[in-house]
């Protein structure tokens, strides 16, 4: 799936009104919080990390990353790019540390 037709996709099950982009970012500072607690218990609490779980909350930020763009009239393809794009730049040999 690209990521215009996950964004077309998704926007089906948007709701609200003229608050929908503060309902959004809202949305997505608390699933994003859903997924860093799952690697908090990973990391500091010996839990497994539930790739269900994980997948879920992802799919959670995408969600609400893509309704964002919906309000903003950004296609969802040119976030993505827009963002290899400057990764590319940044680390034109890919990332290596220390370098």
């Amino acid at each position: 799936m690209e990521f215009n037709e996950y964004q077309q996709a998704a926007n089906r099950t948007l709701y609200g009104n003229e608050q929908v982009l503060t309902n959004c970012a809202l949305g997505l500072a608390g699933e994003t919080g859903q997924v860093v607690d799952l690697v908090k218990k990973y990391t500091f609490h010996g839990k497994d990390l539930d790739h269900d779980a994980i997948v879920k909350e992802m799919g959670d930020v995408l969600w609400y990353l893509s309704q964002i763009a919906q309000w903003a009239d950004i296609d969802f393809d040119e976030v993505a790019q827009a963002n290899i794009k400057r990764l590319n730049a940044r680390y034109p040999h890919g990332y290596q540390p220390n370098r």
